[in-house]
């Protein structure tokens, strides 16, 4: 299961930018998963709240987005979810393929409290 060196990772990414910009509080942690990341989003949210304890992260919550794996087709240029087809263009059934997207897992939003309004 790398799924827990991932949410390591995911921690210590946050962190650091947490320590870099001055954040004492984060309130979420937008994440995207491919679908061909082969990241297991279940594991990840399982794992999260153990590997998070005692950290910045600990009160934060954790949103995973999934990303679709997109690929053209290299033979006729068609656009298709490649979980959806397995692997085979539904236009002409060619195998070959140039992936668009969905191998990512990637910080996509970290949400801070907003300060309050110190102009009135």
């Amino acid at each position: 299961m790398h799924e827990i060196g991932i949410v390591r990772q995911l921690l210590r990414t946050v962190s650091a930018f947490a320590e870099e910009n001055g954040v004492g509080e984060i309130r979420e942690v937008v994440v995207d998963c491919g679908e061909l990341s082969l990241v297991i989003p279940e594991y990840v949210r399982e794992l999260y709240p153990a590997v998070v304890k005692g950290s910045i992260l600990e009160r934060a919550r954790l949103t995973i987005r999934t990303v679709p794996g997109l690929a053209e087709c290299d033979d006729c240029d068609e656009i298709f979810n490649v979980v959806e087809h397995k692997g085979y263009c539904p236009n002409c059934g060619s195998f070959e393929k140039t992936v668009l997207s969905g191998k990512e897992f990637i910080v996509r939003e970290i949400v801070v409290p907003e300060e309050p309004d110190t102009d009135t």
